[in-house]
């Protein structure tokens, strides 16, 4: 039974609990520091930073990005468990394609990344972590897939989505909570 005092189920106040160890966990400071130097070659060049954080869409591009990453992810998933027979090549297209769109979308979060500091920083980190881990699934699927060993894809691309479900959570903390990205880009 849920106390009325916190309505929230148990796994989002474990993820919670996780989230605020992260961010106050200066153990992660050097790990950031290290990220955000590989980064900066992003951030030093006006056009390709403005491009990546989406001052020509008024707002940050990087949560719209995911939705064509985990879009076709999520699509190959349902038909890994629930398409037809002979939908498996439209399942490995699904995957490559969300694998296609993980590039940008992940420089685009680097770059909105490169703005924080303390506490987002740190669980910007996780968020890296979490996302570039979904993603070296998914990859791990494609391949798997495009040698045959459809099985193998299949638990490749739930494992990846089941990590990326969790990097969800992650980034929705730093965009609605740390309010990472959230500032208006340009007057309407």
């Amino acid at each position: 039974m849920r106390s009325t005092e916190n309505p929230l189920p148990a796994p989002v106040l474990i993820g919670q609990r996780m989230l605020r160890q992260a961010a106050d966990a200066p153990g992660l400071d050097p790990l950031a520091e290290a990220t955000t130097a590989a980064v900066a070659p992003l951030t030093r060049s006006r056009p390709i930073s403005a491009g990546l954080r989406g001052g020509w869409l008024g707002h940050a591009l990087h949560p719209l990005l995911t939705d064509f990453t985990n879009g076709p992810w999520m699509a190959a998933s349902f038909l890994d468990l629930l398409g037809p027979p002979g939908s498996s090549p439209a399942a490995r297209r699904l995957v490559g394609l969300g694998l296609l769109a993980a590039a940008p979308t992940l420089l685009s979060g680097f770059v909105e990344w490169q703005g924080t500091d303390g506490a987002a920083r740190r669980v910007g980190v996780v968020h890296a972590a979490t996302s570039s881990l979904a993603t070296i699934l998914y990859g791990a699927s494609y391949v798997a897939r495009r040698r045959g060993n459809q099985r193998r894809g299949v638990v490749f691309a739930a494992l990846g989505g089941v990590v990326a479900f969790l990097d969800g959570y992650v980034g929705g903390e730093l965009s609605l909570v740390a309010k990472v990205g959230t500032g208006r880009r340009t007057s309407v």
